[in-house]
């Protein structure tokens, strides 16, 4: 039996609600190392099957990742929507281009990083809204870097 669950909110933003995970046994599923082709189909063939451990992919520094669903429509065209699950580790260096979640005077947000001609913009996924530049005058941290998303494809479920 998996025991997974998410704990307490300890954010709450416009943006997201972001919880602890906590994971107390491997968290196995079956691996087909053949890749699926998402283009032209393939002729069928064998397929090996081995077990990987979501845990090891997903949270390579547990104690500094963090679960996140995501709300609102600024990154829908990083098809990242609402309640989609996003795993942010606070433990990776930050870099211009990576997608973060951020504080800019006291409200986080999920945004693209951008340094460009010595000014940082939170560029959102959303050609109709426009990015944020973050000046002297914001109080701005970036709180950890976006590692995966997870998005839901089948609603029913």
């Amino acid at each position: 039996m998996v025991k997974m669950k998410l704990k307490n909110k300890v954010i709450d933003s416009k943006d997201f609600d972001i919880c602890r995970i906590e994971c107390d046994v491997e968290l196995s599923a079956s691996f087909i190392t053949s890749p699926i082709s998402a283009g032209f189909p393939s002729p069928a063939g064998d397929y090996l099957e081995e077990r990987i451990d979501l845990n090891k992919i997903l949270f390579k520094n547990p104690l500094s990742t963090f679960v996140f669903r995501a709300k609102g429509n600024s990154m829908q065209e990083a098809y990242i929507n609402t309640d989609d699950l996003i795993i942010v580790d606070t433990s990776i260096e930050p870099q211009n281009g990576d997608i973060a979640v951020c504080a800019i005077d006291d409200e986080y947000t999920l945004k693209r990083i951008a340094k460009s001609e010595g000014k940082l913009y939170l560029m959102p996924y959303n050609k109709n809204m426009k990015p944020i530049e973050v000046t002297t005058d914001n109080r701005f941290s970036i709180w950890g870097v976006l590692t995966y998303s997870i998005h839901k494809h089948n609603k029913r479920l």
